[in-house]
């Protein structure tokens, strides 16, 4: 078996150019492949386009990147948290493709299955299905470019719209562990999009919070096989981040 470790974040990265297309996992602030994020910062990378739930925050995950401009294209289903990636879209600095949650992660796993194509009832008689969803505005809050109507068709008396899958260049992903030859394990919610991103990818790369050797992680308990994975890290940067934290008063406290 060929052992897949890397020795540094930077050295899994380095390889990836300029205007290459990115399968990021992550579902807000769990889960992000922070390190990878990070040394591709570092490298310089830029005009990217990046398949992922939500493009981070101002100051951590894909906002890094971002804020940078070093992010052409986005294709993502939640963007509602970054007050910069609002500022560039709605300036037209940056095309946005959003796409229903669900459909995005079905795009990704069958690009990862080898299924080129799929029809879902999600987005059938709406803008998602029928064109005009603005992908990007001109430097006058004009529409410079909408989305495209697309293929529906009817099964059993109930539409669908096609959608096609995705298969971007790179993946990076976060797990909690992972050996030498690329079998993941993630933790609880962690797990989210990275099994996805991982399976899309040409050319995958993993973090791994802990790294172990081959036979120690139970066949049983392994999330993504090896065959999917072609480089694997050690983390750097293990920070758990709260997206939001909500606390309840103590009994007598002053409001």
């Amino acid at each position: 078996m060929i052992d897949k470790v890397v020795a540094s974040a930077a050295e899994a990265v380095k390889d990836i150019p300029d205007g290459a297309s990115l399968a990021v996992g992550g579902f807000g602030l769990c889960g992000i492949p922070v390190s990878l994020i990070d040394a591709l910062h570092q490298q310089g990378t830029t005009n990217l386009e990046t398949v992922s739930n939500n493009c981070g925050v101002d100051d951590w995950g894909l906002g890094i990147l971002l804020k940078d401009g070093r992010i052409r294209r986005t294709i993502s289903s939640y963007v509602g948290e970054n007050k910069e990636f609002a500022r560039q879209y709605l300036a037209g600095e940056l095309e946005v493709v959003l796409t229903p949650q669900g459909t995005l992660a079905e795009k990704l796993r069958a690009g990862g299955a080898g299924i080129p194509a799929f029809y879902t009832k999600a987005g059938v008689g709406t803008q998602v299905s029928e064109g005009g969803l603005p992908q990007k505005y001109d430097a006058d809050g004009n529409v410079a470019l909408a989305s495209l109507p697309k293929e529906v068709r009817t099964f059993n008396d109930a539409d669908y719209v096609l959608e096609e899958s995705l298969t971007p260049d790179f993946g990076l992903v976060h797990a909690w562990k992972g050996d030498r030859h690329g079998n993941l394990v993630f933790h609880a919610t962690a797990m989210n999009f990275n099994p996805l991103c991982a399976m899309a990818a040409r050319t995958t790369i993993a973090e791994v919070e802990e790294l172990v050797e081959p036979g120690e992680l139970d066949p049983e308990h392994i999330h993504t096989p090896g065959i999917f994975v072609q480089r694997v890290v050690v983390a750097t940067s293990n920070e758990k981040r709260i997206e939001k934290r909500t606390v309840a008063l103590r009994a007598g406290a002053d409001r």
